[in-house]
């Protein structure tokens, strides 16, 4: 996943970001037991591994890796698998509690959860990779299984990477196990549909968006994309597809800015031959930080957390968000764009079309029965268009910010359930 580093916070805030955002949304669930609000405001498990990875020359290195269950009132833990030097404990904690609010808004049968690696993959060969990968996925072994915590790709991992670790836990157990994984390849029980999942969900949420507020033309409807890897650049298509005219797109070097429309087909032609959007022809070069405040009627920040931040909130011109990315958004910054009347779709809900089709692909592996992407889609939008219609029912009525309804929506759906269920013992 390509991403954009202009941020004013690091990982570790993102987790004071999750509970201030948390706390704001407890304020509207006052007939919840004050037990099980403060319950809720903490990880069920966390896991800290150092493990060593011989490299190719024959150094033995040593790396740190997490994983971090949430919640699992709802079923078993979900959530990514990030390989980056930037991750650290208080950003999974943060990335699992949101896991479970999106899980949750759109009411599939999972927890949250988050894991990752403080690695920059792209300083090992693939066979260093395949490596610590697999030693990683050993040393969680105690806490993976089809019915208990289900892993899939993020930031610096992919396909092959989840691959490695379905391998890793079949050999262990001595048969293969598809469902212990998603986001795989198709070839070994991965879904049609889930590589375009995330980006094209940001999409439906978009357009749902629009329709709403009376926005009919497309084609009169700028939008900026903030980040061009997996989710950047399928919303991007997408967007492309359905008439839109996308004016910008941007990795971690910066964007290219047309105000008449980027031709996106073309323009992912050129990064898959060259890697990168720099020096694509006949644009106008931006930063990520210039991109964010460019003139347009959507934004799209799909890279990293805390991309709109108390520095540049008051300069974004666009008047939706629609949050491709985990946590774009700091609270400081909610509140400048609220005030000024730009409306907001949250990461868990705007960005859950990927954890969604994960659950088709658990589905579909768990009953050895596969889908065409024609169905995948068209589960994946209604799913999808109807945890919006829902959340933007709850924000009317209580007269509250997406952000916010999304939340209570999906707090007291987790807190219903661990009431009914009973505290243990």
């Amino acid at each position: 996943m390509v991403v954009a580093t202009q941020s004013v916070n690091h990982g570790d805030e993102a987790y004071k970001i999750a509970l201030e955002q948390y706390n704001r949304a407890a304020k509207y669930l006052v007939d919840l037991d004050d037990g099980l609000i403060e319950y809720l405001r903490y990880p069920r498990r966390e896991f800290t591994v150092n493990f060593p990875v011989r490299r190719d020359d024959g150094r033995i290195e040593m790396y740190t890796g997490y994983r971090v269950h949430h919640n699992t009132a709802m079923g078993p833990s979900k959530g990514g698998l990030r390989f980056s030097t930037a991750v650290t404990l208080d950003e999974v904690r943060a990335l699992a509690m949101w896991m479970t609010w999106k899980c949750a808004l759109v009411n599939i049968p999972y927890g949250g959860a988050k894991g990752g690696v403080v690695v920059d993959p792209k300083t090992l060969s693939p066979t260093e990779l395949e490596r610590l990968t697999r030693r990683y996925a050993a040393e969680l072994f105690p806490l993976m299984s089809p019915q208990m915590d289900v892993p899939a790709p993020d930031m610096g991992t992919n396909p092959q990477v989840m691959a490695w670790i379905m391998d890793t836990y079949s050999m262990t157990v001595g048969y293969s196990v598809p469902a212990i994984v998603t986001g795989k390849p198709i070839a070994i029980g991965g879904s049609e549909g889930r590589t375009e999942a995330t980006g094209r969900g940001v999409v439906v949420c978009m357009v749902a968006t629009l329709k709403h507020f009376g926005y009919n033309d497309p084609n009169s409807v700028r939008v900026v994309v903030q980040g061009f890897g997996n989710v950047g650049s399928h919303a991007a298509q997408y967007a492309h597809e359905l008439g839109f005219k996308v004016t910008a797109v941007s990795d971690v070097e910066g964007g290219i800015y047309n105000p008449n429309g980027l031709d996106i087909p073309d323009v992912l032609r050129y990064v898959r031959e060259k890697g990168r959007l720099r020096d694509y022809p006949n644009v106008d070069r931006v930063t990520n930080a210039e991109l964010l405040q460019l003139p347009c009627d959507v934004l799209l920040p799909c890279a990293m957390e805390n991309q709109i931040h108390v520095g540049n909130a008051s300069h974004i011109q666009a008047r939706f968000v629609i949050e491709g990315a985990n946590g774009p958004t700091t609270p400081e910054a909610d509140d400048i764009l609220n005030d000024k009347g730009v409306y907001i779709v949250p990461d868990i809900l705007a960005n859950s079309g990927g954890v969604i089709v994960s659950y088709f692909e658990w589905v579909q592996d768990l009953q050895a029965f596969f889908w065409g992407k024609e169905a995948v889609f068209e589960n994946l939008e209604r799913i999808l268009s109807a945890a919006y219609q829902a959340t933007q029912h709850t924000a009317e009525k209580l007269k509250i910010d997406m952000r916010t309804a999304a939340q209570v929506s999906a707090i007291r759906r987790v807190a219903d359930a661990i009431a009914i269920r009973g505290i243990y013992p």
